[in-house]
């Protein structure tokens, strides 16, 4: 009996919500469910309100492990849309459509505001009145900011025609706490996902095996590449100064490096699981390190956010419809407000008012850089100067606070020196092997990737066995002993 009821008590351990330790998709054990939970999903797939439920019951487990009981929370804010969005559409008078829509982004954004920012605003205010501080104690649920702005964009679109409000609180609460994308997206709209609910087609073969490639992809990115960069780039932003101005300024590009491989291999497994349950996600990223401006950059990063900043901020606002400065302003305030929904901090607004003058001031160049033709020294000094504007924001992004990103900077500025080179690349040999095959993966033409990932799925179940056995080992080898949480998930 003992032995029943140690079992018993490991497993509920195993199976229970952790504080500080989220069920991440490079952990064994969300693998293991998966597994589990893959056969059943296959059988349940032609019969959809079955599959609806199960699905939805493990999504809201997925939550519940990553988040703990602010599950109750995703589970409120999916009925309450839902029912808005039934009630709106009954409601025949605009005022009454209109009442439902200010309803719901009330409700949302003051969710939002309240776990996310009421500890900035209060810091804020207490240091203009010159009172005391005292924080209140909160913890942000996981992936808040992506589900509300579904949320949000689901009630937008209902109000504008654009989708009709799902029959079922069931389908809405799939939509919305899908697992894949629920907790570091991407940001999936209802307009493109809402359809492929009532589409019983199983995925194909090819489909199958094209996400176990952007899965294995992702694995290498997040758990190989980006959490090995992690262990040298945390001693750089952990002790501002401490480090010669060569290793600073290392730091500042392995960061660059890992942030990107971090949330683009979340979205590629993200996409791979649904593809694998016969779900398509949109692209999440498209190389953005090959851009040659902020705005080519906006169009490759995070698209789901870029996106849906541009039809939910940035049009409403009037995007360019009244005139070259009020563009401008636009574009401004859309990425101000991008910035601060990665974060509340002065560093995080930064971050993104940065990037909003940083696309203005490339709007209002194009008549002068069309003059400048496209030859290869153009794009190269375009693409130069990009990259150092992105590498040099994302040390706000990445700091503990507004004056350590000062002080990175201007100490790999100030002492930076090539000497270093020799006695770093003896040191640091796997790291920099590592950053340059980020590097030389966006140099690659996109075809390249693509005709890869069509080997792979064409390949022999051994090939591809083989391929997976390779990662994983690679994984076993080079990881810590604790899993990194993704970058994304604070957001």
């Amino acid at each position: 009996m003992t032995i029943w009821t140690d079992l018993a008590h490991n497993l509920g351990e195993i199976l229970s919500y952790t504080p500080g330790s989220p069920m991440l998709f490079s952990s064994g054990l969300f693998w293991g469910l998966f597994l589990l939970f893959l056969p059943l999903y296959s059988l349940l797939r032609d019969r959809r309100r079955q599959m609806i439920v199960f699905v939805v019951l493990f999504s809201f487990y997925f939550y519940y492990r990553c988040s703990g009981w602010f599950v109750l929370l995703l589970g409120a804010t999916s009925l309450f849309d839902w029912s808005l969005s039934r009630l709106m559409r009954r409601c025949t008078s605009a005022a009454g459509r209109k009442a439902c829509v200010a309803a719901s982004l009330v409700a949302s954004l003051g969710v939002l505001c309240y776990f996310k920012y009421a500890n900035f605003f209060l810091w804020n205010w207490a240091a203009l009145v010159g009172n005391n501080f005292e924080p209140l104690e909160l913890i942000l649920p996981v992936g808040i900011s992506f589900y509300t702005f579904q949320s949000i964009s689901y009630i937008i679109d209902v109000y504008k025609g654009r989708v009709e409000p799902t029959r079922t609180w069931l389908e809405y609460a799939f939509f919305l706490s899908f697992f894949p994308a629920l907790v570091a997206g991407p940001i999936v709209r209802a307009d493109y996902f809402l359809p492929q609910i009532h589409n019983s087609r199983h995925a194909t073969r090819s489909e199958v095996y094209t996400g176990l490639w952007l899965i294995i992809l992702g694995v290498v990115k997040k758990a190989i590449l980006a959490d090995y960069l992690a262990q040298y780039n945390d001693l750089i932003f952990n002790s501002p100064g401490a480090y010669s101005g060569f290793e600073t300024a290392m730091g500042i590009i392995g960061y660059t490096m890992q942030i990107y491989c971090d949330f683009s291999g979340y979205s590629d497994m993200a996409i791979g699981l649904a593809l694998i349950m016969g779900f398509k996600l949109a692209q999440n990223f498209n190389f953005p390190y090959k851009s040659q401006n902020l705005t080519e950059f906006w169009r490759r990063w995070h698209i789901s956010l870029s996106s849906w900043l541009r039809d939910y901020v940035y049009i409403p606002l009037g995007g360019n419809r009244h005139g070259t400065f009020r563009t401008y302003l636009n574009n401004f305030l859309t990425m101000l407000i991008g910035g601060l929904w990665h974060g509340a901090g002065w560093k995080f607004i930064f971050w993104g008012a940065m990037h909003g003058a940083g696309l203005a001031v490339h709007k209002a160049s194009l008549p002068w850089l069309g003059r400048l033709g496209d030859s290869w020294p153009v794009k190269a000094i375009s693409w130069f100067i990009t990259i150092t504007v992105v590498m040099l924001l994302w040390v706000f992004f990445r700091a503990d606070t507004f004056g350590d990103a000062v002080t990175l900077i201007s100490h790999a500025a100030a002492d930076f020196s090539p000497s270093y080179l020799v006695p770093f690349a003896a040191a640091r040999t796997l790291w920099l092997i590592m950053l340059l095959l980020i590097v030389v993966a966006h140099a690659l033409p996109v075809n390249f990737w693509n005709r890869l990932g069509d080997m792979f799925v064409r390949s022999p179940w051994l090939v591809k066995l083989l391929i997976f056995l390779v990662v994983v080992q690679c994984v076993v080898e080079l990881q810590e002993q604790d899993v990194s949480p993704f970058i994304y998930f604070q957001f």
